[in-house]
């Protein structure tokens, strides 16, 4: 104690004031900052970590929002809060957050824990890196690099070039553009007068974000022509063919097809040989979202789904979906390596771009993307892919499908459960049908009711915790489950409590 104040005393004898601010010496307490993050870390690992395969925990704590306002207590004011009250605070958060890490967690396409990602994760958040230049981020740049030469094998190309964005959304964003920009580059310097009307196509069961691209690039959601797809959710390649041949009789000009591997409801592959067949026909850019599918080229066994990948000129793929390697970890994959991307992007800055650099500057791969800082998400799939090796991550992939294939037997077995279609990935979409409907007559009464029975057995897991599991209507059917098998700690056993609980909920319905 002595010893401290000693040193106060001499630095504010010899103290340097600017505007009345103390310069001298660090603002921050590194030593209670520094025991802040060791206790907190602690209440990770054993609030989170350690938690994560306990099917006796609850997979959330439901608190409606007003409620929950008040026992996080938002305020933020001008003094700051003690230690102590932080450290609640974040025992509050994980306390009432989703534990998307549970064994029972089947609510989107993403689940579970993988532990090197969340090592990685962690380092990445201590280093706080942006992947722009080599100088500030040189292991990840080549991190980047080796994953996007990796992936790039895996879909069979030759070559490639590659980009991690925040999400598959944006992937299918750049994709578009870039398409756009290889029919006209002319569009990069003068933008959208003077250009014919553009048409690109995609299926009636492609993500909403090939819309939200098409209406942030001013092309225009009109100007997106959805084609039919067949029972089970595939593009059907004769009606790509009729609305291309229509929009060029109308004296629009397509640029592009957006195939689908791995649809979000129903998990339908595009049959791509077929289609990439009328890119070539047409001059056609041909992108395909494997964000969700795109994990199944990792097994031999699975990859067969997404038969002809390699004719495409873009593909997005989300390791963080199937192949757990920690939201956000996403990649649009091109197959021009000429520079393509980063023509199509670049913007020269001579602040952080400078030519004249002691390096090899073509390491300072920032000017391939719309952002200027990018977080190293490539460093979570490539320590991942390190501890298991492929082996490890087609294990995964095989596992989650087979797991979807029992819970259908199980389906098809017990009384009141009904399959929308037999799967060909890990999306499984049924019906429960509680006793009071089954002697019903099938017809507009009947459906009427059954659409009201997902959204009560959702509430009432939800407020139990036992579980979490999505809902939805599509394409005229009324609502029915999507569960989604995807995380190695997923065993049998949760598939049959899956259906247990629902006859458990449903049982006075």
């Amino acid at each position: 104690v002595g010893i401290c104040k000693q040193e106060m005393l001499q630095k504010k004898k010899n103290a340097v004031l600017v505007d009345g601010v103390i310069l001298n010496g660090p603002i921050m307490d590194s030593k209670a900052g520094e025991q802040f993050v060791e206790e907190a870390c602690k209440i990770i690992m054993e609030e989170v970590i350690q938690k994560a395969d306990d099917v006796t925990e609850k997979v959330c704590e439901w608190r409606a929002p007003e409620t929950l306002k008040e026992i996080l207590d938002l305020e933020m004011r001008d003094t700051g809060e003690s230690h102590q009250k932080l450290l609640q605070l974040c025992r509050d958060v994980i306390r009432y957050s989703v534990k998307t890490n549970h064994p029972r967690f089947f609510n989107q396409l993403y689940a579970g824990i993988d532990y090197y990602s969340l090592v990685a994760r962690f380092i990445t958040e201590a280093l706080n890196p942006s992947v722009y230049t080599y100088e500030v981020s040189p292991v990840f740049l080549l991190v980047e690099e080796a994953v996007i030469k990796k992936m790039i094998e895996f879909i069979g190309w030759e070559e490639g070039d590659g980009i991690f964005n925040p999400g598959g959304s944006v992937s299918n964003m750049y994709a578009m553009n870039l398409a756009r920009y290889r029919f006209c580059p002319e569009i990069k310097e003068k933008g959208l007068s003077g250009l014919p009307r553009l048409v690109l196509f995609t299926s009636e069961e492609c993500h909403y974000s090939m819309k939200k691209a098409a209406s942030f690039l001013g092309i225009g959601t009109e100007n997106v022509y959805f084609i039919k797809t067949d029972e089970r959710g595939k593009m059907i390649p004769e009606e790509l063919e009729k609305q291309v041949q229509r929009a060029r009789k109308e004296g629009s000009a397509p640029f592009l097809v957006c195939a689908t591997a791995g649809t979000t409801v129903l998990g339908a592959f595009d049959p791509l040989d077929k289609i990439a067949d009328i890119c070539e026909k047409h001059g056609l850019w041909l992108h395909v979202d494997a964000s969700w599918g795109g994990s199944a080229l990792i097994s031999r066994k699975h990859c067969r789904l997404l038969h002809g990948i390699h004719r495409a000129d873009s593909v997005a793929w989300n390791p963080h979906k199937m192949l757990l390697a920690g939201i956000q970890c996403c990649a649009l994959l091109v197959k021009d390596n000429s520079g393509l991307l980063k023509n199509c992007y670049s913007a020269k800055a001579a602040y952080l771009f400078q030519q004249d650099k002691f390096y090899d500057v073509s390491y300072d791969t920032g000017d391939k993307s719309i952002q200027c800082s990018r977080r190293p998400d490539a460093f979570k799939f490539w320590l991942m892919w390190k501890a298991l090796g492929t082996t490890g991550l087609e294990e995964r992939v095989n596992r989650a499908l087979a797991l979807a294939r029992y819970l259908v037997e199980e389906i098809k077995k017990r009384e009141g459960f009904q399959l929308l279609l037999e799967p060909e990935y890990a999306n499984v979409c049924f019906w429960y049908i509680p006793p009071s409907l089954r002697k019903m007559e099938d017809g507009p009464e009947f459906w009427q009711k059954l659409h009201q029975v997902a959204p009560i057995i959702k509430e009432r897991m939800m407020k139990k915790g036992s579980m979490m599991l999505g809902y939805q209507p599509h394409r005229g059917k009324v609502n029915f489950f999507r569960q989604v098998v995807i995380s190695p700690q997923v065993s049998r056993e949760d598939m049959d409590f899956l259906l247990d609980e629902i006859e458990l909920l449903a049982k006075d319905l």
